[in-house]
């Protein structure tokens, strides 16, 4: 029986691998499964596991106030040593491209522990865009043994960093899994989707029938002029639009809450809220008519609802997803986000094309493949 680690530490990596690792624990005649958090990500995290119903083996609960990403990564490798030694697994199973990852896959390596890698070969080519998640997921590549890529194109990012073939499996995206999970229960549990709707209300959104724009903002390079500018193309989108809303779920970081707060707190259109648990979040992307982010995981989730994305952002690692015309590239720009936002509003045939492209990662059966190949 093989002895696998699965580890990670923020609320985007727990999504993507819980489908992951309820298909590891259906396999009990393979697998020995356990789950070690880090918690880089205290309270979002938290939401997930719930949902998802994972309760780890290992938490390392390194979480602090306003702590540097050096810390963060010393804090792994120091707290993750004695799990390795408890457990001895023969495998540690990392996702993606967070500190978590990197610092993960590099305590297993020391302890010569082969790494298996989800979401493997995404990549911008700029190691600073974004930063540090570029330099991440290239780190890990070099110190993985095994690497599940979603993409073809992502399995030729990893052929021309010199990645065995033999080691490089096309599984899709494991995130298409847990959203067909939530989306599923969602359309079969009617209680569910009360108390669903009950959560967004108490939240002061009531208006989740309405036309509206979902906003998501929270990346280290849009910190700044960036979200500046994010906020003021906001404002006045808002302005222009009376008749359209803007729901934005705040993160929870302070170089994104000062600026929206002190911009947009007081437009009548735009509604500020808490982020919201993954079940609100995926019900109000199956309800929005666009959604406007900055995120990597929205890139994928949308299109398989049908919903078009605006990122801003001037690079993106999912080349896939604007190849297939379900995603465009804004930046962070004022002028290119207003003509963008305003042109899908205004052009219902430009609208319909995003909303009828073909998402290129995944069916909802990347964790099954994943777990087949590691059988050999």
């Amino acid at each position: 029986m093989k002895k696998i680690l699965v580890v990670f530490g923020t609320r985007p990596e727990a999504i993507k691998m819980a489908p992951v690792i309820q298909e590891l624990k259906k396999e009990e005649d393979w697998y020995e499964t356990r789950v070690c958090v880090t918690a880089q990500h205290r309270e979002m995290l938290d939401q997930v596991l719930d949902i998802f119903k994972i309760n780890p083996d290992y938490d390392l609960n390194i979480m602090q106030p306003d702590q540097n990403l050096d810390e963060v990564v010393s804090k792994i490798l120091i707290k993750l040593k004695s799990v390795l030694h408890d457990f001895q697994p023969d495998l540690v199973l990392v996702h993606g491209d967070t500190i978590t990852t990197f610092s993960a896959s590099l305590a297993a390596y020391l302890k010569k522990i082969k790494v298996g890698h989800v979401e493997a070969g995404l990549r911008t080519g700029d190691l600073f865009s974004p930063w540090p998640e570029e330099g991440n997921r290239k780190l890990t590549s070099v110190l993985a043994n095994y690497h599940f890529a979603p993409t073809t194109l992502s399995k030729n990012n990893l052929l021309n960093e010199g990645i065995d073939e033999s080691k490089i499996f096309i599984t899709g995206n494991s995130v298409i899994d847990a959203l067909q999970i939530i989306v599923n229960r969602i359309k079969d549990d009617k209680r569910l989707k009360f108390n669903i709707e009950k959560r967004i209300k108490k939240s002061g959104f009531i208006d989740f029938d309405s036309k509206y724009i979902l906003v998501t903002g929270h990346r280290r390079e849009n910190f700044g002029q960036g979200m500046q500018n994010i906020c003021e193309s906001l404002k006045f989108l808002a302005e222009k639009n009376p008749n359209i809303n803007f729901l934005y779920p705040v993160h929870l970081n302070p170089n994104v809450r000062k600026p929206v707060n002190d911009l947009l707190s007081d437009v009548s259109n735009i509604k500020i809220v808490e982020p919201f648990e993954y079940e609100e979040f995926v019900y109000l992307m199956c309800k929005s008519y666009f959604i406007l982010t900055d995120s990597g995981g929205i890139q994928e989730e949308a299109p398989s609802l049908g919903k078009p994305v605006l990122v801003m952002r001037d690079k993106t690692e999912r080349p896939e997803a604007i190849e297939s015309g379900t995603v465009k590239l804004v930046g962070s720009d004022k002028s290119k986000i207003v003509k963008e936002v305003q042109s899908l509003l205004d052009n219902y045939e430009e609208y319909q094309k995003m909303c009828k492209a073909i998402n290129p990662y995944g069916d909802g059966k990347t964790s099954k493949r994943i777990a087949e190949i590691l059988k050999d």
